[in-house]
């Protein structure tokens, strides 16, 4: 099966519907064909071109199509179930939490021990409760920030930005939780 990030969409590609029938492939594929075509002088584009050929050379020929449409099918799911977890905010507001635990871990570990402040990925995941595949984007990220990095040994600890990042957090939270305790008690 076609990697989701090489898949190329010869739906898209025509500009017509995965239902489309054989005719409607054809009238779309010489019309994008004669406006990308590389001898028009215009609008031609010989990617854009080939492309086109390309979408025409599998989606008319009923065998190819059919072997197609299953992996547009595939593919298809993917992106909705990419575009369902980016608009379910619970998912971000998970992963915000994950990196201030992470953070927080991170900060405890070199409070305790300023010499061997760093704690290895597979106790990260214990402690996290979070599986290695979703501890590396949260590792990418807080390593991208400059808040956490790899020790000599290998292992990942909080740097002075982190420190500070955590403090931050810490007094927001604080912050936030008196001005809500007060408008309780009014």
């Amino acid at each position: 099966m076609m990697e989701a990030s090489k898949f190329i969409d010869y739906y898209e590609i025509l500009e017509i519907s995965p239902n489309a029938n054989s005719g409607t492939i054809d009238r779309m594929f010489r019309f994008l064909a004669q406006r990308y075509h590389p001898d028009n002088q215009d609008t031609g584009d010989r990617l854009r071109f080939d492309e086109i050929v390309e979408a025409n050379d599998t989606l008319r020929d009923p065998v190819k199509r059919a072997q197609y449409d299953i992996q547009h099918k595939n593919h298809s799911g993917f992106r909705w179930k990419l575009a369902e977890e980016a608009s379910n905010s619970k998912g971000i507001e998970r992963d915000v939490d994950i990196q201030n635990k992470l953070l927080s871990i991170l900060y405890v570990k070199r409070r305790q021990n300023i010499s061997d402040p760093g704690i290895g990925n597979h106790e990260l995941e214990r402690l996290l409760a979070c599986p290695a595949e979703h501890l590396e984007f949260h590792v990418w990220y807080l390593r991208s920030k400059g808040w956490i990095d790899k020790t000599e040994s290998g292992t990942l600890a909080i740097t002075v930005e982190g420190v500070d990042r955590a403090n931050s957090e810490h007094h927001r939270k604080t912050t936030n939780k008196l001005l809500t305790d007060q408008g309780h008690t009014g």
